[in-house]
């Protein structure tokens, strides 16, 4: 069977001794984030996940979603979860205390985003688009929209989605048909259809907030002519209760290949009423707010996914019995040893484990970062730290969902055929993990964003930050004698992102083929680097516990799995490097008949 614990000693290990998470508390609005408060929180949160929400992960996904005459009713035991993390405060962690919220560091909902899709991805979701729409109203939307909708989406009571796709436009939204036309009142009668609404309807709240794209009729084309609307299920009364049916509701239903119980919906728009959420045609920038989120959450989900496959698979390899070592039995007085003596189920434990400590590291890292970015006195360790954010989005979007997808296929695998039947519960995160590559952007279109929109933000100032980082770093480093086996992979890495990089500055203005045909391995090239990165930085705060002589088992296991990273899967850059440089001309040179 699947398990799940959560990792409290990791997560903690990286907030206090990698990042020293003790410095949210000197940032202004954060004095009461002290460590002891975030540590009382998620030791809180990992009671929920553990005897909550995971039981229902398995149950939830046999059940599915069902749907008849436009109701979508959720899986047994899920509205009672819900209600049970309502109540507990869980969608109130990081909003603002005007609304509500508890106005906790983002990096606390970071470590708590980690656990809730862990455990069950499906359920995480509603609640976390729901914080996805918070954010976007909260910096666009109108003083009357914020105080009318923001309580409500604090305390969990009614939820939020994002209402992008059609049927003829994924990631180019400039497509969309949708339309919009204003009415006497200032509000606005949208039209049309929405596909993929990820929570669009179910029986978890008593009001649904669609944040939907349209266009008005005299709108400039393409993305420049899209608006930002807020769409509810249930328009609110004067009092701030349900009052009557808006015209928006559910079609279908999605038959899925995972997060079966998540309803993907079919949303149909006819005359909704709606209200502007920002400018009008300028609803990308608004939506982008919540897209971001919503990207580094489903970085998050491949995250979660990809230590519940850890945990499953060790756990597995510990118990089952087959074979002998090959340096003689280990298990002498029975039939065969378990399997983790073989070194190629050590492989792939190892891959997933020294994935799993390192992204923990990078995504409580970017938490951090967008506390200062939000809430830091001086403007420019906002900006420096904006600026980090921006770069390393589409990284934990696109390679931790790549490898949230390894992990769960590795599980699997240690597994062998039992791992192919359903009951055991590891073929389920395959298929939870698979979406995760693909939705709030493919991780084709993570690595264009980052080729082609990061890499050159800022004349490339913000690309040079994180590598500047990385390079500070190695520079601090690098005489240490105890440091050097890490730090001297590090730097070569480096180097060959340099390099890539360089390249493409000199071939992709002459053919931008060479940046789209690269671009998958650069992100990838750049994600492994920025591993190595923490993987050093967590190296650090281990010499310095086994200098303190506490749980040297601990701290030993750190470097053990660090030195599997720099030597079995940073060299990985080599070849990345090689690759980008092949350039485009293999890639493009079959013509499109020929396939």
């Amino acid at each position: 069977m699947a398990v799940y614990k959560a990792p409290l000693k990791d997560i903690q290990f990286v907030l206090n001794e990698v990042l020293d998470v003790s410095q949210l508390a000197k940032l202004p609005g954060y004095e009461d984030a002290t460590p002891d408060t975030i540590h009382a929180i998620i030791e809180e949160a990992a009671k929920l996940c553990e005897n909550v929400l995971f039981p229902l992960n398995r149950t939830g996904d046999e059940e599915g979603c069902t749907y008849e005459n436009g109701v979508v009713r959720t899986p047994k035991g899920f509205k009672h979860a819900y209600d049970m993390f309502r109540e507990g405060g869980w969608t109130a962690v990081t909003c603002d205390p005007e609304y509500g919220g508890q106005g906790l560091p983002a990096t606390v909902g970071f470590a708590l985003q980690e656990m809730f899709t862990a455990s069950n991805q499906a359920f995480a979701m509603y609640p976390g688009l729901s914080h996805g729409a918070y954010e976007a109203l909260s910096r666009h939307g109108s003083d009357d929209l914020k105080k009318k909708y923001l309580p409500k989406l604090t305390d969990g009571t009614w939820s939020g989605t994002m209402c992008l796709t059609e049927p003829q436009c994924g990631t180019d939204l400039g497509l969309i048909r949708t339309k919009a036309e204003l009415q006497a009142d200032g509000s606005y009668a949208i039209t049309g259809t929405k596909i993929f609404i990820s929570a669009g309807e179910h029986d978890l709240t008593e009001n649904i907030l669609h944040l939907v794209l349209a266009r008005l009729p005299d709108a400039p084309g393409g993305t420049k002519g899209i608006s930002l609307f807020l769409v509810p299920k249930f328009i609110p009364k004067a009092d701030g209760s349900v009052g009557e049916r808006n015209g928006i509701r559910c079609g279908a239903i999605e038959h899925k290949m995972g997060i079966k119980a998540n309803a993907t919906c079919v949303m149909n728009l006819d005359g909704a009423k709606g209200w502007l959420v920002g400018e009008l045609n300028r609803g990308m920038p608004a939506m982008f707010v919540m897209m971001n989120a919503a990207r580094l959450g489903v970085g998050m989900q491949g995250l979660g996914i990809a230590e519940t496959s850890y945990q499953s698979a060790v756990a597995y390899a510990r118990d089952r019995l087959q074979g002998r070592s090959l340096t003689g039995p280990k298990n002498a007085n029975g039939p065969a040893d378990s399997i983790i003596v073989h070194p190629d189920v050590r492989r792939m434990l190892m891959i997933q484990k020294s994935f799993t400590e390192a992204a923990r590291a990078l995504s409580l890292w970017v938490g951090l970062l967008i506390d200062e970015a939000h809430s830091h006195p001086d403007k420019d360790k906002r900006d420096a730290a904006d600026d980090l954010i921006q770069m390393l989005t589409p990284i934990i979007k696109a390679h931790f969902t790549d490898m949230g997808s390894e992990c769960a296929n590795l599980a699997v695998q240690t597994y062998g055929g039992h791992g192919y039947i359903r009951e055991n519960g590891v073929e389920q995160l395959v298929r939870d993990a698979r979406i995760t590559q693909l939705y709030e952007g493919t991780n084709g279109i993570q690595a264009l964003d980052l080729v082609g929109r990061k890499l050159p933000m800022k004349g490339g100032a913000a690309a040079q930050r994180l590598l500047g980082e990385i390079a500070g770093f190695v520079a601090k480093h690098k005489a240490d004698d105890k440091m050097k086996e890490f730090v001297e992979p590090l730097e070569k890495a480096l180097g060959r992102v340099q390099d890539a990089a360089l390249y493409l500055m000199q071939n992709a203005m002459k053919n931008p083929d060479e940046a789209g045909a690269a671009a998958s391995d650069l992100l990838r090239l750049m994600a492994l680097t920025a591993m190595a990165f923490m993987w050093n930085r967590i190296v650090v705060a281990a010499h310095k516990g086994l200098a303190a002589g506490n749980d040297n088992a601990f701290y030993e296991a750190k470097l053990t799995t660090a030195r599997f990273y720099v030597t079995r899967v940073l060299p990985q850059t080599v070849s990345l490097n090689h690759q980008i440089k092949a350039g485009a001309a293999t890639v493009m040179a079959l013509p499109a008949e020929a396939f």
